[in-house]
């Protein structure tokens, strides 16, 4: 079992800023693609942005160039640096992670964590 736990969320002005953490444990054998997701309310589930474990990262066109998603293989965590936010990044914002256990793969979700951003 995979446990996923987020830490970072809150609220914050329009041009703030705040950082997203995401850990691993459990049976998480080798963690591949790590990513953060989020859904405002009355919308769909978007992706944020994904990185893999060489650490090559992409980004949704909507924060690309104020978010920075960043990981630590050794503490098997994941990380997001949201910078001049704007009130229309507010969501709930949700860790994911795929990996594989032998020869088993999986794909795990966080619970998510609040953002908002005031104006």
């Amino acid at each position: 079992q995979v446990l996923l736990v987020e830490s970072g969320g809150g609220l914050v002005q329009a041009g703030g800023s705040l950082r997203l953490s995401c850990a691993a444990s459990g049976s998480i054998g080798i963690i591949n693609g790590m990513g953060w997701y989020r859904q405002a309310p009355g919308k769909q589930r978007e992706l944020v942005a994904t990185i893999t474990r060489g650490g090559r990262a992409d980004y949704a066109d909507s924060v690309r160039g104020r978010f920075t998603i960043s990981r630590d293989n050794a503490k098997n965590s994941v990380y997001l640096q949201m910078n001049s936010l704007k009130p229309e990044d507010t969501a709930v914002y949700v860790c994911n992670i795929d990996g594989v256990v032998g020869f088993s793969k999986y794909n795990s979700w966080a619970q998510g964590t609040q953002v908002t951003v005031s104006s």
